[in-house]
């Protein structure tokens, strides 16, 4: 039996988030509550499963407005501070449940180890902290329960990132090239979520241009764009010229595949 995923946008801003401290940009005043973005990351279901895509600087927030009472593993993309800042923030998670699980490469991990140094400890642990499994993956494809998990190597800049497919559902954030052999991965979608920062060209991300061929590319049924700054425009007005199938993901957006 092949359970049904049922994905959530708990965030899907660019680093400084809409809106961005201090700016008087039109779109940083929106009322319109698509126009307001946290940094991105999903939370995807499956039968009893609840995975994370990175854990962000908004992540108490996003599982506080999402009523999420249960994570059973977070999966990395990469190892910026907009997807994993919020790491600490797993502690009730751990409370309630006990070690958690996560997954990302070799150097996302060796840059965890650094940063939260006080989480990896083996000895004199501060009683309280968190306590983690990690699993360091390449692009072979993994498990999690019974749903097969396949790493999509994508280069954000010069760095290798890691996108992940899920059955009919992919999700790329912070990609500027996919190489052909990772395009060939992901046929057949149902839905593919891919990053999209601005109208106009950026050194390490999509823009809307690229963005729209890449999914031309890969040819999903439907596809969502994420990781958007406000130079990408009003939600409102971005998403009525984009192609039937596309359409601008916001916070809190539920879909089922």
């Amino acid at each position: 039996i092949i359970n049904p995923l049922k994905i959530t946008f708990l965030g899907t801003g660019t680093s400084q988030g809409i809106p961005i401290i201090g700016s008087t940009h039109p779109v940083c005043l929106s009322e319109d509550f698509k126009d307001k973005r946290l940094r991105v990351s999903v939370l995807v279901e499956w039968g009893d499963l609840s995975v994370l895509i990175d854990c962000g600087p908004d992540f108490r927030q996003q599982m506080l407005r999402t009523n999420c009472t249960k994570i059973d593993a977070v999966l990395f993309t990469h190892e910026h501070s907009d997807h994993t800042a919020g790491l600490d923030d797993l502690r009730p998670f751990f409370f309630r449940q006990g070690a958690l699980d996560i997954y990302a490469q070799e150097r996302v991990l060796q840059s965890l180890y650094k940063r939260f140094d006080y989480i990896f400890k083996k000895n004199n642990k501060y009683p309280g902290v968190l306590t983690l499994n990690e699993t360091q993956i390449t692009e072979t494809p993994f498990l999690i329960g019974t749903q097969t998990i396949t790493p999509i190597n994508v280069l954000h800049n010069s760095l290798p990132i890691f996108g992940y497919r899920m059955g009919g559902f992919a999700y790329i954030t912070d990609a500027k090239t996919v190489a052909d052999i990772e395009v060939e991965k992901l046929q057949g979608l149902d839905v593919l979520v891919v990053n999209t920062l601005r109208i106009e060209p950026h050194v390490s991300h999509f823009n809307l241009e690229e963005a729209l061929a890449f999914i031309k590319l890969v040819n999903p049924k439907k596809a969502y764009l994420t990781h958007i700054s406000h130079h990408l425009g009003f939600h409102e007005t971005v998403e009525k010229d984009l192609p039937t199938h596309v359409k601008l993901a916001y916070d809190q957006l539920q879909i089922s595949i």
